[in-house]
C-alpha cells in the first residue's frame, strides 16, 4: 500500500522552509512576509475545512499507480477542488478573487513538494482553477482631488484627525505610492535641486526606487509637518490601516459624496448584489473610498489629464506588460468616452 502523508503538516513544513529560506522565488529572492502570512490563512482554512467535513486530507505518492488508481485520484482532488470552492463561498463567505488567491497558493505548495520535496504527487493540482473577477476600479475623479486640494472652507470644518488624514489622502492621491510606503516617508526623503522638490522613496513590496516632482500643494502640505521635526522623522504619524479606512470613508462623506454607486461580487462565476452590513443598504460611493483609492487616483488622474503611460508606470512602479495598470486604462478610456458623448451631444443640438 502506498505511503499517505498528512496535507496538514506538508503545508507546515512549505510555511516553514519558505520563512526560514530554504524555499525561494524562482529569481532566487526570498519570500515576502505578507506572501507566508497568506499561506498562513490558507492553512487555517484547510483546517476550518477538514474540521467542517470531517475529512482528513492526505497526500499519496502517484510514482506506482495503476491507470484506475490515477483515475481514483484524480477524482479525490477534484472533489477537493469542488468541495472546498462551495466551502469557502458559502460558509466563509469568500468571493472568486479571494478564492482564487487560495488555490494559487495551495497550487505553489503542491510545486514545492515536487520540486523541493521531490515527492511524486502527480499534476493534479493542474485542475485547481484559479478564477478572477475584474473589480471595478473605484477612484476620485479629477474634480474631486481638486476640491480637496483647493477648498479651505471644507478643511476648517474638519475635526484635527481628518485634516490629518486629508493631508495624507491628497498627497497619496498625488504621488501614486502604496499606502505602507506613504507612512514610511521621511523628510530626508525630499530632494531639492534647481529650486524643484522632489520625493525620492524605494518600495517596501518591490524594493524599486522613484522619484516624483512635487506640485506647490505637496510641499505646502509636507512642511506644515515639518516644524520642530528632525530629518529622520516621518512624515506622517503612523496608524491602523483599519483606522485609516475609517476616517476617509468619514472624509468622504463628510465632503458630500453619497451618492448610490452599488457593489458586485462573484462567487462560483456568478454575480451577486452587496449591500453595506452596517445600513442593510446600497453601497454609497463614501462606503467604497478606502487607502487603495489613493494610488487608483494617482494612476487615472495622470493618464486622465494626458500624461503618457510609459511615464505614469515608470513613476507607479508597474511592468511594461503589467495586467494591474492596465485596468487603469481602461477605465480612463471609459471616462473619455464619456466625455467625448457629452461633446457630441451637444454638436448635435439644433
Amino acid at each position: 500500500m502506498e505511503k499517505e502523508l498528512s496535507f496538514v503538516l506538508l503545508f507546515e513544513q512549505f510555511i516553514k522552509d519558505t520563512q526560514r529560506g530554504k524555499r525561494l522565488k524562482p529569481n532566487g529572492e526570498r519570500v515576502k512576509p505578507q506572501t507566508i502570512e497568506n499561506y498562513r490563512y490558507v492553512l487555517g482554512l484547510v483546517i476550518d475545512f477538514t474540521e467542517h467535513t470531517k475529512v482528513s486530507l492526505r497526500i499519496k505518492s502517484a510514482r506506482k499507480l495503476k491507470k484506475e488508481q490515477l483515475a481514483a485520484e484524480h477524482r479525490y482532488w477534484k472533489k477537493f477542488y469542488l468541495q472546498f470552492s462551495q466551502f469557502l463561498a458559502k460558509q466563509k463567505g469568500c468571493h472568486d478573487n479571494y478564492i482564487g488567491m487560495v488555490f494559487k497558493n495551495i497550487r505553489a505548495f503542491f510545486n514545492y513538494l515536487k520540486k523541493e520535496k521531490l515527492l511524486a504527487v502527480g499534476e493534479f493540482q493542474q485542475h485547481f482553477y484559479v478564477r478572477k473577477e475584474e473589480i471595478p476600479v473605484i477612484t476620485l475623479m479629477p474634480e474631486q482631488l481638486q476640491f480637496l486640494i483647493n477648498d479651505k472652507s471644507f478643511e476648517d470644518i474638519l475635526p484635527i484627525n481628518l485634516k490629518q488624514t486629508k493631508d495624507l489622502f491628497v498627497i497619496g492621491c498625488t504621488v501614486a505610492l502604496r499606502c505602507s510606503d506613504l507612512f514610511q516617508l521621511r523628510f530626508r526623503d525630499l530632494e531639492q535641486i534647481s529650486g524643484n522638490v522632489y520625493l525620492v522613496s524605494t518600495s517596501i513590496k518591490t524594493e524599486q526606487t522613484t522619484r516624483v516632482k512635487l506640485p506647490v500643494y505637496a510641499v505646502e502640505i509636507i512642511n506644515r509637518y515639518r516644524k520642530g521635526k528632525k530629518e529622520n522623522e516621518r512624515i506622517f504619524k503612523s496608524m491602523s490601516k483599519n483606522q485609516l479606512n475609517k476616517n476617509i470613508k468619514r472624509l468622504a462623506e463628510t465632503a458630500g459624496w453619497t451618492h448610490c454607486i452599488g457593489k458586485t461580487r462573484k462567487q462560483n462565476g456568478k454575480t451577486i448584489e452587496l449591500y453595506n452590513r452596517d445600513k442593510g443598504k446600497t453601497y454609497r460611493f463614501c462606503d467604497l473610498v478606502s487607502s487603495h483609492v489613493m494610488r487608483r487616483t494617482a494612476i487615472t488622474t495622470m493618464l486622465m489629464l494626458g500624461m503618457p503611460e510609459h511615464v505614469v508606470r515608470k513613476i507607479s512602479g508597474h511592468a511594461a506588460n503589467s495586467k494591474a495598470f492596465y485596468r487603469y486604462v481602461n477605465f480612463v478610456q471609459s471616462y473619455l468616452d464619456t466625455e467625448i458623448d457629452k461633446v457630441h451631444e451637444k454638436l448635435m443640438v439644433a
